[in-house]
C-alpha cells in the first residue's frame, strides 16, 4: 500500500477527484445563481477547471443540474476535453510501461 501511495497515479487520481468535486460544485452554484438572477461564474472558469483535471465533475454537474446544456461548446467541448485527457493517460501508460 505504501508503494501505491508514493506513485504518481495515486496523486493524479486525487487531483482529478478534487478538481471534479470543485467543478461539480461550481456547476451547482452557478445554476442556483442563474435561477436567482445573481452574479454568475464565468464560462471560462468551467473550461479551466475541466482542462486542469475536473472534466468528469464538470460533465456530471452539467448533466445533473441541467446547466449549460444548450451551449454547444459545453455540450461537445467538455466531453472532448475528457476524451483528450483519457487519451493522454493511455499514451502515458503505454509509453512508460
Amino acid at each position: 500500500m505504501s508503494q501505491w501511495l508514493h506513485s504518481g497515479w495515486f496523486w493524479l487520481g486525487l487531483w482529478v477527484l478534487a478538481l471534479s468535486v470543485i467543478a461539480f460544485a461550481a456547476m451547482g452554484i452557478d445554476k442556483r445563481r442563474a435561477r436567482l438572477d445573481r452574479w454568475r461564474i464565468r464560462e471560462a472558469t468551467f473550461f479551466i477547471l475541466a482542462l486542469i483535471g475536473g472534466s468528469p465533475g464538470a460533465i456530471l454537474g452539467m448533466r445533473l443540474f441541467r446547466h449549460k446544456t444548450r451551449h454547444w461548446y459545453f455540450k461537445f467541448g467538455l466531453p472532448a476535453i475528457l476524451i483528450a485527457q483519457i487519451a493522454l493517460v493511455i499514451w502515458l501508460v503505454l509509453k512508460f510501461q
